[in-house]
C-alpha cells in the first residue's frame, strides 16, 4: 500500500511541514495547518496553469472547467478570499474543502468549519482533505493544497 508522501510525491506535489497557528477566519476551516502538520501544496502546478493561460497555450475553456457539483458547493460553501481570480482578475475567488476516507459518502463531505475537521478525527477514521480555490465568475478551479486527519481522538487539556 502506496502511503500519502508517495502519492503526493508520484504526482510532483511538495510536502510542506507546518506548525498549528490559530485561525484567520474564527470557527472556519482556513488553514490546513490548524489540523494536520502536513500539508501538500499544488502551488507550482496552479502557476504552471496560469502561465499557460496567460501565455495563450490553453484556452479560458480549458482552465475554467469547474464542475456542476463544484459550483454549487462553491456557491453555498465556499469562503471567500481577499485575493483576485488568476484569470478574469474579479475577486470572487473562493475555498471549498472536502474530506474522503472510510465511512463518508463517495462524492466526499464538505468542511467548512473547523468542528467539521473534529468530529472528522473524532470519527477515529483517517480522512484526506482537499482544498480547492473556485472563481465564482470564470469558474476556474484548482486544487490548492491537501491534508490528513488522523482518526484519533483529539487531544484533551489537562487543566
Amino acid at each position: 500500500m502506496v502511503g500519502w508522501r508517495q502519492r503526493f510525491q508520484q504526482v510532483g506535489a511538495s510536502v510542506v511541514a507546518r506548525p498549528a497557528r490559530p485561525s484567520t477566519l474564527k470557527g472556519v476551516v482556513s488553514s490546513a495547518s490548524e489540523t494536520s502538520d502536513a500539508v501538500v501544496s499544488y502551488r507550482l502546478a496552479r502557476d504552471r496553469q496560469i502561465k499557460a493561460f496567460h501565455e495563450g497555450t490553453k484556452t479560458e475553456a480549458e482552465v475554467c472547467d469547474a464542475q456542476p457539483e463544484l459550483r454549487r458547493v462553491a456557491h453555498h460553501h465556499g469562503v471567500a478570499l481577499t485575493d483576485e481570480c488568476p484569470i478574469c482578475e474579479l475577486p470572487e475567488l473562493v475555498l471549498v474543502t472536502f474530506a474522503f476516507g472510510a465511512g463518508l459518502p463517495n462524492g466526499g463531505r464538505v468542511i467548512s468549519k473547523l468542528r467539521d475537521v473534529r468530529r472528522l478525527r473524532a470519527r477515529g477514521k483517517p480522512s484526506d482533505c482537499y482544498r480547492i480555490e473556485v472563481c465564482q465568475s470564470c469558474w476556474w478551479n484548482h486544487l490548492r493544497e491537501s491534508f490528513s486527519v488522523d482518526g484519533g481522538q483529539p487531544a484533551t487539556s489537562t487543566g
